[in-house]
């Protein structure tokens, strides 16, 4: 099965990107309208076709209404995505037909090696599919009419997807004892800084390890009392090709960095608090079901730094990240190595939290009394009785199962109350859990 693999959409603007992106990912993330440019934040989420699931990106808008500077950024983003993607969707525009920007992407894309499928979107009717000959002069194969607003098309398309998508490879790091670590952020949040603090001069690296996907590295060390692996990360690994800061590039990268991780240190900067980019990024662990660890960094910089300050920090962070809040905080100074090896206490006991199981009946003897206190609410005069609960065994995440006679009717808001009641009972700071309802007669 692929996994771990990441398809770009890219494209000019207005050409049914976004609405491609909500069809494959079964979601509204991406706002759709007729103006070009609309995305502005990079549009991340998780598609599954015939049992395998990948990883999409909405390569999105562009900011400048220059015909020059429209060049340029898409030229970028497509360089990008020829770097970081596994499968590339170009995205072209039946109706509009073929224009100079579809050119000049098509000139870049002719010279990777990657998978790229050239993807006539807006053939709404039988009679717009013939159009898509238009593109046979972008020299990248066959287009693929579809329609991503009707969905048409859309199902030959991902059986072509799937096909490229590179196999997962079985590796040493499937069955790791140790955590595997992501430092990720916004750019110039101190990833670098903190890898090498981690790393220091007399660093001592076993080996790099390939992971489950081509480009995947795990760096190993052994050092401070601990054994730990970190993730590729920009900060790991320079890339020549395109400017680091970019946004698009670091969106990419924290995706690579999160797919292949057990635990996620996630950089805030201390002088500019939490921002969107953050928040997208945070998403990304959620959606990932991954450990997280958030570090407050250039802490050495903030004048006062006292308890009260500190406190306003959590509760900011805590706000801006809810529901999900049951993570540690820490404060550091990657630059000044303050609390550093702090992280990989932490991140060590996440990972064993992971793997955390509890007895049934301990399982049973605490949550039943508290659900019949509050039970879930009832659906048109009917009672929902949950009878019991039971922990998933061997599962990356820990999974609860929650056996009852209507599981169709318990809605979000109480799974939230039955995993708020296991964080009470038992310590799994920092780490997702699921919560699963079964029916049971």
């Amino acid at each position: 099965m692929a996994n771990n693999c990441l398809v770009a959409i890219v494209g000019q603007p207005n050409v049914g990107k976004s609405s491609l992106f909500n069809r494959l990912t079964k979601s509204r993330t991406a706002i759709v309208t007729d103006a070009p440019g609309t995305t502005r934040d990079r549009q991340y989420g998780q598609s599954e076709w015939n049992g395998q699931t990948f990883s999409v990106v909405d390569t999105g808008g562009w900011v400048d209404n220059s015909d020059d500077v429209f060049e340029g950024e898409i030229n970028k983003q497509v360089e990008i995505a020829i770097d970081e993607a596994d499968v590339i969707l170009f995205m072209v525009d039946v109706q509009a037909g073929l224009g100079d920007l579809d050119i000049s992407v098509a000139q870049l894309l002719r010279q990777t090696a990657k998978p790229v499928l050239l993807v006539a979107n807006k053939a709404d009717n039988f009679n717009m599919e013939i159009y898509a000959a238009e593109f046979y002069k972008l020299g990248l194969g066959d287009p693929i009419a579809i329609s991503a607003i009707n969905g048409s098309g859309t199902g030959d398309l991902m059986d072509l997807l799937v096909a490229k998508l590179p196999q997962k490879i079985e590796s040493d790091t499937d069955a790791l004892e140790y955590p595997r670590i992501a430092i990720v952020g916004r750019p110039n949040a101190g990833k670098s800084s903190l890898i090498n603090a981690f790393l220091g001069e007399d660093r001592h690296i076993v080996t790099d390890i390939a992971g489950t996907t081509r480009d995947s590295i795990y760096t190993h060390y052994n050092k401070y009392g601990h054994e730990f692996s970190l993730v590729d990360t920009a900060g790991i690994r320079k890339r020549g090709k395109v400017n680091e800061d970019l946004e698009y590039y670091s969106v990419l990268r924290s995706i690579r960095a999160i797919e292949n991780s057990d635990v996620c240190v996630l950089m805030l900067d201390a002088t500019k608090g939490i921002e969107g980019q953050d928040l997208n990024i945070f998403s990304i662990i959620q959606k990932n079901k991954k450990g997280l660890i958030v570090c407050v960094n250039k802490w050495d910089l903030i004048e006062e730094k006292s308890q009260k300050v500190m406190n306003s920090y959590i509760t900011a962070i805590r706000e801006r990240l809810a529901p999900f809040t049951d993570f540690p905080i820490l404060f550091i100074s990657a630059l000044e190595k303050q609390r550093i090896l702090k992280v990989l206490d932490l991140a060590q006991e996440i990972f064993d939290k992971r793997k955390k199981r509890i007895p049934t009946a301990k399982l049973n003897s605490t949550l039943l009394p508290i659900i019949e206190k509050t039970p879930p609410p009832a659906n048109k005069g009917k009672y929902i009785k949950i009878k019991y609960v039971t922990m998933l065994p061997k599962t990356t995440v820990p999974s609860f199962v929650f056996f009852c006679n209507l599981p169709q009717w318990i809605k979000e808001p109480y799974k939230r109350f039955l995993e708020n009641k296991i964080r009470e009972n038992w310590d799994f700071s920092g780490t997702p859990i699921n919560i699963l309802i079964r029916d049971k007669n």
